[in-house]
């Protein structure tokens, strides 16, 4: 018989050790360590290869071979489907994470009720909530009449078990897996080794069933995907439901994608129905900006996936109390901010000492790629000089240490994009390869910038607060 053992689980990154800790010698976090029992499982037979418990030889294929594209189920919201390469496959497993009460149970619940209008078998099972709230809110969201399956569970054995009755799903919605426990493990649901095993076994079931599986997955306070990091490793699909409570906007972005590209984002605004989708989120982002500009704000044209998405980047610039200044950013990284401010001090002489600096992407959308340098920055310095970006200009580009503006990818499509919706000029980066043309729309006015201190000349730089120990930067 297996002789039972425990150990002490790291419930932030998975790892294993003998004895309690107050600190996890492999991710750093306190008081993360928990004890769990683990059945010791008796050797194999034959114990060493090449004994009697050896096992078969693979059949090894070469790389190239016929196949099929893989089936797709169409969800019916056309965002939906974007953000999943086309649809749901047969098969596949999905992990949706995002803060709570961003709306991932309302989105799944409208996923299936699609799925369930349009002929095809949907079920939702729920570890969190009651049949009856359930219903309420599929009633709020106007989809009562959908014929989807309803269930409440939270054992694995039981879901598994009714799954495989003769049915044959083809979309199943666990909300959430943190609820859900195997019997043979004694640690308490939402462990990792809960969360690992219970996952385990339901996408095994999914493979081998042929059903679409999405789980609904908690996150920490960092914003990551609770339980361990193997958890998304072992699904084919990550998608993270983004933004804030605050605003009407939601961004479903997937950040790990096996049948279609990673980093596509659908767009969504949260309304008394439910979640809408948003076909052109660039107008819905510029939707609120004024007909006349305002310094601090330039129209960064930036690429989310394979879209184009243009959003508004406002800073504002006040005079600090004495000590240390500050740097607050929503929606872009702090540590970019920092080293855009010390580029435009060191290289276009430009000082932001005494100043406290703000910087915000309007709209709840967080931007990540480097081509919102230029944008950036020209928010900062129309916000120090008082001097407005002309309301029709986009701006793009990536800066780099030595002040230099450097090319970034798409930039026709950033323009056609720009070009649609009424804009007529754009500060771009200057293609620095030999011969190389620049990108010319028809409709949209490109002017070309090489280094910071250009941006810094169209901006009345003579208004502008000098470093003091900085010296004009020249370029060639």
């Amino acid at each position: 018989m297996a002789r039972a053992t425990s150990q002490f689980v790291c419930q932030q990154c998975g790892a294993a050790a003998p004895k309690w800790a107050g600190r996890c010698e492999s991710c750093g976090a306190w008081n993360t360590l928990v004890e769990e029992t683990v059945e010791a499982r008796p050797k194999a037979l034959g114990g060493t290869f090449g004994g009697k418990g050896k096992g078969r030889a693979l059949p090894f294929v070469g790389l190239r071979g016929e196949r099929a594209p893989a089936p797709r189920l169409g969800v019916g919201i056309a965002e939906f489907d974007r953000v999943l390469g086309g649809g749901l496959v047969a098969g596949s497993a999905i992990l949706v994470g995002g803060d709570p009460g961003i709306g991932k149970s309302t989105l799944l619940l409208q996923a299936a009720a699609r799925v369930a209008a349009s002929g095809h078998d949907a079920i939702y099972i729920s570890g969190e909530e009651a049949i009856d709230q359930i219903r309420l809110r599929a009633e709020r969201l106007g989809i009562a009449q959908a014929p989807v399956r309803l269930a409440v569970a939270t054992q694995v054995g039981d879901i598994a078990a009714s799954l495989t009755d003769g049915t044959s799903p083809e979309f199943v919605v666990i909300d959430s897996i943190q609820t859900l426990f195997v019997e043979t493990l004694e640690s308490a649901p939402g462990t990792v080794a809960q969360v690992r095993a219970s996952a385990h076994e339901l996408i095994r079931l999914a493979k081998r069933q042929g059903f679409a599986l999405v789980l609904i997955g908690h996150v920490t306070k960092e914003g990551l995907i609770a339980g361990p990091r193997v958890l998304e490793h072992m699904v084919d699909t990550v998608l993270y439901f983004e933004g804030e409570r605050t605003h009407r906007f939601r961004i479903l972005r997937a950040v790990k994608n096996r049948f279609g590209p990673a980093d596509e984002i659908g767009v969504f605004a949260m309304g008394d129905e439910g979640l809408a989708e948003v076909p052109n989120p660039s107008a819905l982002f510029l939707a609120e900006r004024g007909p006349d500009a305002q310094p601090g704000a330039s129209v960064f044209a930036g690429i989310e996936g394979t879209r184009p998405v243009l959003v508004e980047i406002q800073s504002l610039i006040a005079p600090a109390q004495p000590g240390t200044p500050r740097r607050a950013v929503v929606g872009w990284d702090s540590g970019r901010l920092a080293m855009v401010l010390a580029v435009l001090e060191a290289r276009a002489g430009i000082s932001f000492a005494n100043q406290d600096v703000y910087l915000n992407v309007a709209g709840g959308l967080r931007v990540s790629e480097p081509a919102a340098d230029l944008a950036a920055a020209a928010a900062l310095v129309s916000s120090l000089a008082g001097t407005a970006v002309p309301a029709d200009t986009v701006v793009f580009g990536e800066i780099g240490l030595s002040g230099e503006i450097r090319p970034v990818a798409h930039t026709e499509v950033r323009l056609k994009e720009a070009a649609k919706l009424g804009f007529k000029r754009a500060l771009a980066p200057a293609p620095h390869r030999a011969g190389a043309q620049p990108a010319r729309i028809p409709g949209i006015i490109v002017r070309e910038l090489r280094h910071v201190t250009e941006l810094a000349a169209l901006f009345a730089a003579k208004t502008l607060p000098r470093a003091v120990a900085a010296k004009d930067a020249s370029h060639a």
